[in-house]
C-alpha cells in the first residue's frame, strides 16, 4: 500500500504540495506515481525563476520503463529546485517525500485558495484505490 501522508495535499496528477513558509510550497511526486514508474533514472524540471501555472507540464520524470509528464499542481514562481535529483534522481523512489522533493513554488494568490483546488490525503486515497 502507498504512503499518504495526511498533512500534505495531492493532484489527480499524483503530485504532492506542502506549505514551506509564506507563499512558498514544496511538490514532488507520490509515493503511489513512483511505485508505478519502477526505477527513476532521470528528472527534468523547471528552472529556478520560470513561471508556471497549475495543470501545466513543466519537466519529465524518467524511468526504465517509461517517460512521464511533470505537472505543477500551483501557479507561480519557481523559486529552488532539488539539484540533488541530477546526481542521485533515484531519490525519488527511495524518500519521494522527502530528499526526494522536486520543486519549491512562491504561489501566486494565496496558499489555501490553491490548496483548495486540490485533493486531501482522503480524496486521494479514493482516487488510487
Amino acid at each position: 500500500m502507498s504512503e499518504i501522508r495526511e498533512q500534505l495535499v495531492y493532484s489527480e496528477e499524483h503530485e504532492w504540495v506542502s506549505k514551506v513558509e509564506g507563499q512558498t510550497v514544496r511538490i514532488g511526486i507520490t509515493d503511489y506515481a513512483q511505485s508505478q514508474l519502477g526505477d527513476i533514472v532521470f528528472v527534468e524540471f523547471p528552472e529556478a525563476g520560470a513561471v508556471v501555472t497549475a495543470g501545466d507540464s513543466v519537466g519529465t520524470i524518467e524511468s526504465v520503463k517509461t517517460v512521464s509528464e511533470l505537472y505543477s499542481p500551483v501557479t507561480g514562481t519557481v523559486t529552488k529546485v532539488n539539484e540533488s535529483l541530477i546526481g542521485q534522481p533515484e531519490l525519488l523512489n527511495e524518500e519521494p517525500y522527502d530528499g526526494g522533493w522536486i520543486f519549491e513554488v512562491e504561489v501566486d494568490g494565496s496558499v489555501e485558495e490553491a490548496f483548495g483546488k486540490l485533493l486531501t490525503a482522503d480524496a486521494y486515497r479514493a482516487l488510487i484505490d
